[in-house]
């Protein structure tokens, strides 16, 4: 069951946020899940992966960036995406009030995430750690056209779920990129798997994939919460 959560993003307007709340044991730490480019919190994987982790004791909040909530397709400028997250983090820690939060998300979520955590003002946001699920390395066919600038300014842990064979970057495309990140990555390779994180569209197998990976997840939080 979750409960709604408005989200203010200043002079940017409002967003919707959807708050899935821990059971039974917890693990005193809250996950701000953020989509991917194509769809919004309410989709399969989004809403399946935070009800999954918040059945494994996490808080969790999505909400959806401003061009998702008002309808638009196109991503906004990085900027902005920037300003949203930021938000959702200051209302998942008011709301939540819990003293560990990792941030994260699927595709352009979890780069968003990885964003904000290079950013000079991160350890004043106070987050704990980056789950990115798929992370969008380079766009498809565009090896060169990397997204990893900011990468090694990241000082809190990580850990990246990615396909064998995401065309968005494969695990031997991330890993020379990774080396260059001074804090703790871990890379979780999901076999014969693309960017859906699955090794087939087949609707059993990719549950049965998505339930794993949300152990994995689960378990590298409660592993990385040393506010617990």
């Amino acid at each position: 069951m979750t409960t709604q959560l408005t989200i203010d993003v200043g002079s940017n307007g409002q967003t919707t946020g959807l708050v899935y709340a821990s059971r039974g044991a917890t693990m005193h730490a809250t996950f701000i899940l953020a989509h991917g480019a194509g769809a919004g919190q309410q989709s399969s994987f989004i809403s399946g992966f935070a009800q999954g982790l918040s059945d494994r004791g996490i808080d969790v909040l999505t909400f959806n960036f401003l061009y998702t909530e008002q309808g638009r397709h196109v991503p906004d400028r990085t900027d902005k995406l920037d300003a949203c997250y930021r938000a959702a983090v200051i209302a998942a820690r008011r709301h939540f009030d819990r003293p560990a939060v990792f941030i994260g998300g699927k595709s352009m979520g979890g780069r968003i995430a990885t964003h904000l955590a290079a950013a000079d003002d991160a350890e004043a946001l106070g987050i704990n750690g980056i789950v990115a699920l798929g992370y969008p390395l380079h766009p498809p066919g565009k090896p060169h056209q990397l997204r990893a600038l900011h990468l090694p300014r990241i000082h809190v842990p990580m850990l990246i779920v990615q396909g064998e064979r995401d065309p968005f970057g494969t695990p031997d495309e991330l890993r020379p990129v990774l080396a260059t990140v001074r804090a703790d990555v871990m890379l979780h390779v999901v076999g014969n798997a693309d960017h859906s994180l699955a090794p087939s569209r087949r609707a059993d197998v990719m549950e049965s994939t998505y339930v794993e990976l949300q152990d994995v997840v689960a378990t590298w939080i409660r592993e990385h919460n040393t506010k617990e």
